[in-house]
């Protein structure tokens, strides 16, 4: 986050997988949250989720001001699903701001273009002169190597590599360990299969699927 960006207060939409790995983020970072939404604990009444307090369902949000908080999106990206994307659209459209988070053990090379809601977790490289759409998240120990430019709602997931010079089109997802190689262009929502290896382009909405695994009694 920017230094403007730090006097915010923090609130998380969700409270499911994703979001504990971003509050896990957010402590070894040395932020703290204000609180978060979530539908599903404002209906079971929960007070509090990892000490922090619960505000209330989504809605909940709308009591602060534009000016007082930075809103992260909790909600993981899945194949198919767009309430993730729903959120971000909603609320940066209100106009609040998603400040983009960067594990502190993740490394960001300084020229990198990261765009508001982007979410880089532990262990994740970027390389020199890429560029992050907004609301992407390239989770743990993911690669990205020179002149990659990745658009808007990605999910890069834990351990996928892509060479340099890779573009990555709107709401598209590339599984855990897959592998692609340097030039390669995956359009707009393909879905780029769990250890798969890329060697040449994927249409939008493309399904490309890594190996079967082979189980031997």
């Amino acid at each position: 986050m920017s230094k403007s960006q730090d006097k915010l207060r923090l609130v998380m939409l969700g409270a499911g997988g994703h979001a504990r790995v971003l509050h896990a983020l957010l402590v070894a970072a040395g932020h703290q949250l204000a609180g978060v939404c979530d539908p599903f604990l404002d209906a079971q009444g929960v007070p509090s989720w990892n000490g922090v307090p619960v505000l209330g369902a989504d809605d909940a949000l709308l009591k602060f001001s534009i000016a007082e908080v930075g809103v992260i999106n909790g909600l993981g990206q899945l194949v198919g699903e767009r309430r993730r994307q729903a959120l971000f659209l909603r609320f940066s459209g209100l106009g609040y701001t998603f400040p983009p988070l960067v594990h502190p053990a993740a490394w960001v090379a300084p020229c990198v273009v990261l765009a508001p809601g982007v979410q880089v977790m532990a262990g994740a490289v970027l390389q020199p002169s890429c560029t992050i759409g907004a609301n992407t998240i390239i989770n743990t120990r993911a690669g990205i190597d020179h002149d990659c430019h990745i658009g808007a709602d990605v999910h890069i997931a834990p351990g996928a590599t892509l060479c340099g010079g890779v573009t990555v089109g709107d709401g598209a997802f590339v599984g855990a360990g897959a592998t692609v190689i340097q030039g390669i262009a995956i359009g707009a929502g393909a879905v780029i299969g769990a250890g798969a290896t890329l060697v040449r382009n994927a249409s939008a909405g493309a399904r490309v699927l890594g190996a079967p695994v082979r189980l031997h009694s």
